[in-house]
């Protein structure tokens, strides 16, 4: 793989059980690479071993009044040179490629599995681990595929340097045997403080990157309660902790890097004086003592990769361990994987499975919910954490724990109008038309049936660029605008676009869309739901930053467009509530009624406690009375003509 081959047809699927493992996999993934890069680097380091004997052989040479013997030395030491050139140039290359290839392939992993998850992916790991994860920690997993080559040509050319030495002057080439592993392990009993420094320094790193993301997005919100000072102080006191860390982190690399040079000065000293003994007693010639003292001068530069692979492996193996954390997320927990996986391997030997024919009920065996095809299905849910949990499952991907356990473990027929809705505990996956969405294949699945959650986001572009998404083409953009009164935020773009934009539609979007106000960036988003026209579409609260006014035109926007597909909101507004063919209510994680919003107002205190906000002393004594429901009434028919 080259770096103009990039990016990967596909990555793989990497082994995600551990950091080392990670670190493995991408390795076996790029043996061509490394071994190009290995056999440079012996070219390299083998010309850098062999140049202090040739200085020696030169050394004897003129000791000895040999001038032929001298210009093959002379020629020798060319080669040498040529050698040491090539290969190092070769060797960056090639180092290099390794690098970058290895970081874009943990980075294309990372955004497949963030694409996969979708914002499921946050919920399970901090927003600046995730940050962390993708950008410095790629770099440092790309740098410990890079070292590994280069480690293994200079651990080469020592091995050679010591044993050449050996054969040509054997009293001091024991003496450079003995002492250069010595020097080579002596990083070893620091190394575990000094990563356990570096991993608070990236803890702390990532604890700062994530408070910086969240004081940027509550920009507005912080300075409209004055809070702004009071997070930038929390943010300088994280990053002053990261400073701090550093500096510890550093001083321990510090005395490392001391160690490497002090101890390799000892053995140059050592063998100076000692070959100078052996030199004035006669048993060694002053070439071969040259040679020696060029020798360990010579080491002390593969020595350094020594130091260097300790320190890729100290930084890239929590950052490795990371990347794997997240890889190793996936859109089912254990068990229910394993019963989809033989699920689907059993059918498979019978048939493929299909994408569900077009007009299909959605259904949900956990909790019992059925969306019956092209209607208008209101679902009301106590707990809004189990409201957008449920709006997740409903687009195949499943709840977590939590939600599991909230959805309780019993199985049958709860209240209601209708009876066919039952809760069955541990049920693998939500259907459509009968077929389970996490059979499909991702891109399928996602395609049937698209999920909007609270909180959506909107990338920076222009308004055509944020409509350019995969759609039916059945809705337009003009029309989806339309009903999410979007009249307002198209103006507002048009009023803040540079001179010469007459179209709102190239009129920009800043990054999330922080130049507008909640409610217009929650209608935006809206219509890009309504453009994509899928066959089944969950909004999870998606008028909660509007007005009563506006709330019920997009109710009967919804309704028109959608009308004849399948649609699902969760939402607690009577307004939406009062729009919906049919209403759901779920309790505990099960659905408790079904009927129409007036119809549950009247008979379902459940429901009444939810959406009237109703306090547990006003169910005591009686509930709201009827004439105060008759008056509801009323308030909703005058924002209907209103509207």
């Amino acid at each position: 793989m080259q770096i103009s081959d990039l990016p990967y047809p596909d990555p793989g699927v990497p082994d995600a059980r551990s950091g080392p493992r990670f670190l493995l996999w991408l390795g076996r993934g790029q043996l061509g690479g490394q071994l190009k890069s290995l056999c440079w680097g012996m070219l390299h380091f083998t010309g850098v071993a062999a140049l202090p004997y040739a200085v020696g052989l030169g050394v004897n040479a003129v000791v000895d009044r040999e001038p032929n013997r001298l210009l093959l030395v002379g020629a020798l030491l060319l080669a040498i040179g040529v050698a040491i050139s090539v290969g190092d140039s070769m060797l960056h290359r090639t180092a290099v490629t390794n690098w970058i290839t290895a970081a874009a392939r943990v980075q294309q992993l990372l955004a497949r599995k963030t694409a996969e998850l979708g914002s499921a992916l946050t919920r399970r790991v901090a927003a600046g681990e995730v940050v962390a994860v993708s950008t410095g920690d790629v770099e440092k997993i790309g740098w410990f595929v890079e070292a590994v080559s280069r480690f293994l040509a200079a651990l080469f050319s020592v091995v050679l340097v010591c044993v050449g030495l050996l054969f040509f002057a054997p009293e001091l080439g024991v003496v450079v045997a003995i002492g250069v592993p010595l020097i080579a392990l002596s990083p070893l009993p620091l190394l575990p403080r000094a990563t356990r420094r570096a991993d608070v320094q990236r803890e702390k790193a990532g604890k700062a990157t994530e408070l910086a993301s969240d004081t940027v997005a509550g920009l507005r919100v912080l300075r409209g309660i004055g809070g702004e000072e009071l997070f930038l102080g929390r943010y300088r006191e994280a990053s002053q902790e990261v400073r701090a860390a550093a500096v510890r982190s550093a001083r321990m690399w510090a005395l490392i890097s001391a160690i490497q040079v002090v101890l390799p000065g000892a053995l140059m000293i050592t063998v100076v004086w000692y070959g100078a003994t052996l030199v004035s007693d006669g048993h060694i010639a002053v070439g071969e003592l040259v040679a020696a003292f060029s020798a360990v001068a010579t080491l002390l530069y593969p020595l350094r990769h020594f130091q260097e692979i300790a320190m890729a492996y100290s930084f890239s193996r929590p950052s490795a361990k990371r990347a794997a954390r997240v890889l190793s997320l996936n859109r089912t927990d254990a068990a229910v994987t394993a019963a989809v996986t033989t699920a689907v391997e059993h059918l498979a030997r019978i048939e493929p499975v299909m994408a569900p024919a077009p007009g299909g009920d959605l259904y949900d065996p956990r909790t019992g919910l059925l969306a019956p095809a092209g209607r208008f299905t209101a679902v009301v849910c106590g707990d809004p954490d189990l409201a957008g949990r449920l709006a997740e499952r409903l687009g195949g991907h499943p709840m977590d724990e939590a939600a599991a356990s909230d959805a309780g473990t019993d199985t049958g027929t709860h209240a209601g109008t209708d009876t066919t809705q039952g809760a069955t505990a541990g049920a693998p996956s939500v259907l459509l038309g009968g077929v389970a969405l996490d059979e499909l294949d991702l891109d399928t699945a996602r395609t049937l049936v698209l999920v909007q959650d609270k909180d959506p986001v909107l990338l920076s572009g222009t308004l055509r660029e944020l409509f350019d998404v995969p759609a039916s083409g059945a809705v337009d953009s003009a029309a989806a605008l339309g009903a999410a009164q979007c009249a307002d935020v198209l103006d507002a773009l048009l009023q803040s676009a540079p001179d010469g934009v007459e179209d709102p539609m190239d009129a920009r979007i800043t990054e999330r869309g922080r130049s507008l106000s909640g409610g217009q960036r929650q209608r935006l988003a809206l219509a890009r739901s309504l453009v994509t026209d899928p066959e089944v579409l969950v909004l999870d609260e998606p008028t909660s930053a509007v007005d009563s006014h506006t709330e019920a035109r997009i109710a009967d926007g919804i309704a028109a467009l959608r009308a004849g597909r399948t649609t699902v909101v969760l939402a607690s507004s009577p307004l939406l509530l009062d729009r919906a063919d049919r209403v759901v209510l779920v309790d505990e994680g099960t659905v408790a009624a079904v009927g129409t919003h007036r119809e549950l107002l009247q008979r379902e205190p459940r429901y009444r406690a939810v959406v009237t906000r109703e306090t547990d002393e006003e169910q005591g004594l009686g509930g709201v009375e009827p004439t105060e429901l008759t008056e509801l009434e009323e308030v909703l028919t005058e924002i209907e003509e209103s509207a």
